[in-house]
């Protein structure tokens, strides 16, 4: 009979509670996808050469008895969150849409985004998923990056944002603003142009310009592309939440 390892905690102790997580539901509710946790558990104590990543059809095509090891298996969950930011990385943006909303009734202010769920929102969130995904690790990353798409005005800035927000940027914004107005057709492009141009005739560099915009437009200081977030905000949104962080004229 084949030798079934034991899985140990990071610590090499056998795994328990005081580990951490231990249920299908709590994994679940961390924001891991249910192929990445497939991937990652059918490697602890089997190996199958050096590959680490396996479709859950190539699992079970090459899985066999034999190959698995004798020695405890250690569950290291800095592994399994890089192998889940790659799942996320390559998955196809529907699908995550899709499995961040199934995990919606599971986090802390998963009810908000529900509630706004519309068509329209929807759109934007296909639209902002290539640059979204790239930096989340696990769905909760990925639903906390998604926020600056669906928060209400005025927006909650963090404790970095506000840093940015100084006088001096605020009238930058504020001088920026009849530029942006006046774009005819309102895309990434067009609004490159035109935050590239006020920055150079200001002499200025781009990222003076770009993060106190993110700032305003996210809450934020790290998002997707400043001029991709423009783009899937709108117009409208986008000037109104600028015209937010300008202080009124006495």
């Amino acid at each position: 009979m084949a030798h079934i390892p034991l899985i140990h905690g990071p610590d090499g102790s056998k795994l328990s509670k005081r580990h951490g997580a231990l249920g299908v539901d709590a994994y679940r509710a961390m924001g891991y996808l249910p192929a990445a946790m497939r991937n990652y558990l059918v490697r602890l104590g089997w190996a199958h050469g050096d590959q680490e990543i396996f479709t859950t059809e190539e699992m079970i095509a090459a899985f066999d008895l034999p190959a698995i090891g004798r020695s405890p298996a250690r569950f290291d969950f800095a592994k399994l969150e890089s192998l889940n930011g790659h799942y996320i990385r390559t998955g196809n943006d529907a699908d995550l849409i899709a499995a961040l909303e199934q995990l919606l009734p599971h986090i802390a202010g998963g009810a908000e985004l529900a509630g706004k769920l519309t068509p329209a929102l929807r759109v934007k969130l296909a639209t902002a998923m290539p640059g979204l995904k790239e930096r989340a690790k696990t769905l909760v990353e990925l639903f906390e990056a998604s926020r600056f798409l669906w928060a209400s005005r005025p927006l909650e800035l963090n404790d970095q944002a506000k840093v940015l927000l100084t006088p001096e940027a605020q009238a930058e914004i504020a001088a920026l603003l009849p530029e942006l107005q006046a774009i005819p057709t309102w895309n990434a492009a067009a609004i490159e142009a035109v935050i590239r141009g006020y920055a150079e005739r200001a002499g200025l560099k781009l990222g003076a310009v770009a993060q106190p915009l993110r700032a305003a437009l996210t809450g934020r200081t790290t998002s997707p592309p400043i001029f991709d977030v423009l783009e899937v905000l709108g117009a409208d949104e986008s000037l109104a939440r600028l015209h937010d962080q300008v202080p009124a004229k006495p």
